[in-house]
């Protein structure tokens, strides 16, 4: 039985490092010592579905609130936590929503996980902006309608890539459930241009990671119709 254990763990690190990775990039024994600290990680998913708390009727009745706040009691899950995120992340500029998605997101800037800007889309009246720099988005949340805002002084820090100039941006949230935040944030980062001294660069979302994912709720399949979605674990 602990054979099979084993085997099962190194055949599903290997499927899942190849499907972020080609291991034809990396030596057999890069390969090997890769796939050892997946199996560790998977080794320690039971420990972290055991700090998540699910709280039935918050914040309001019929909702089920996964709170992920548990996971900054234990460091070193953290830092796995964080390595994780930043393997799903292909592009250096990530944007992110108020509040909890900070706190998983800003660690980002601190390791070497390629992420060099964060944007930050906070609730209407928390953004301090000069005029003409604020856009304001609705987004439809599991538990009703909200509004967040950003800059476009911030996209337009961002670093562009290819010929084109484009600034791709990588959406970053703590949970997805409904999905409604990331397809408003998307909206409208897919339907911006910023100016910069280049003159005006277009925007355009590369990818959604999450840290959890709600899979019940399906809304991996409307964001897909936007771009890939990623997440590190699902319940």
């Amino acid at each position: 039985m602990q054979e099979y254990a084993v085997v099962r763990y190194r055949s599903a690190a290997f499927a899942q490092f190849s499907s972020y990775v080609s291991p034809l990039e990396f030596s057999p024994a890069d390969v090997d010592r890769e796939c050892d600290k997946r199996i560790c990680f998977m080794e320690t998913l039971d420990v972290i579905r055991e700090k998540i708390r699910f709280y039935d009727g918050f914040p309001k009745e019929g909702i089920v609130f996964i709170d992920l706040l548990p996971l900054l009691n234990d460091a070193a899950v953290f830092r796995e936590v964080e390595r994780e995120i930043a393997l799903r992340i292909s592009c250096g500029n990530v944007a992110v929503p108020e509040a909890r998605g900070f706190i998983f997101a800003s660690p980002l800037l601190t390791v070497d996980s390629g992420v060099d800007t964060l944007i930050a889309f906070r609730k209407s009246g928390k953004l301090p902006h000069v005029d003409g720099d604020l856009v304001e988005i609705p987004v439809m949340k599991e538990y009703g309608g909200d509004s967040l805002c950003f800059r476009k002084s911030d996209v337009a820090a961002c670093r562009t890539v290819g010929a084109d100039s484009v600034i791709e941006i990588t959406v970053f949230d703590d949970v997805l459930a409904t999905g409604g935040t990331a397809e408003g944030m998307a909206i409208a980062l897919n339907a911006l241009s910023v100016g910069t001294v280049d003159g005006n660069i277009p925007v355009r979302v590369r990818e959604f990671v999450f840290l959890a994912e709600i899979t019940s709720i399906g809304a991996r399949d409307r964001l897909e119709r936007i771009a890939p979605v990623k997440s590190v674990l699902q319940f």
